[in-house]
């Protein structure tokens, strides 16, 4: 819990920086924005992953619960372009150079991460488990045209 704790800070911390007056994308070190996108995205796979396990029937499903992470997968999915800074591919970043030479492309399908998953989040406070599972197989949708593309494996 502590992890998670600290990651979350982590990435509201960079968040607030970034958003300040005197802090434009341009001037992020490539170094930053990797670490940045590593933690955002290691807080969305948290939010993710007990909507996979409802989805696959691992857990029993509970509305609040499936609206919870859903929400917050759709609050985190607008904060992950941001990490894409030129030049902040190569060492341990999964981020292949496609990414930088294929940029509309990309912010293309991470805005189709943001529409579908601000849909889930809206399908989910409904009790109605079947749209709700209709949505998430759409944004999962989203992320393997990314994934396939984009990510190395």
């Amino acid at each position: 819990f502590f992890e998670l704790l600290m990651t979350t800070f982590r990435l509201a911390l960079a968040a607030a920086l970034c958003l300040s007056v005197n802090c434009a994308v341009a001037q992020v070190k490539p170094a930053d924005a990797a670490r940045y996108r590593h933690e955002a995205f290691h807080v969305l796979l948290w939010n993710w992953m007990p909507l996979v396990n409802t989805v696959r029937g691992k857990t029993p499903y509970n509305q609040a619960e499936f609206a919870k992470y859903a929400k917050r997968v759709s609050h985190i999915a607008p904060m992950l372009l941001e990490g894409f800074v030129e030049g902040s591919g190569g060492g341990n970043s999964e981020a292949k150079p496609e990414i930088w030479s294929n940029w509309n492309d990309f912010k293309a399908k991470m805005n189709d991460l943001e529409r579908e998953s601000a849909a889930l989040a809206r399908v989910a406070k409904a009790n109605d488990f079947a749209k709700a599972k209709a949505q998430f197989a759409k944004v999962g949708e989203t992320c393997k045209a990314c994934h396939d593309l984009y990510k190395a494996e």
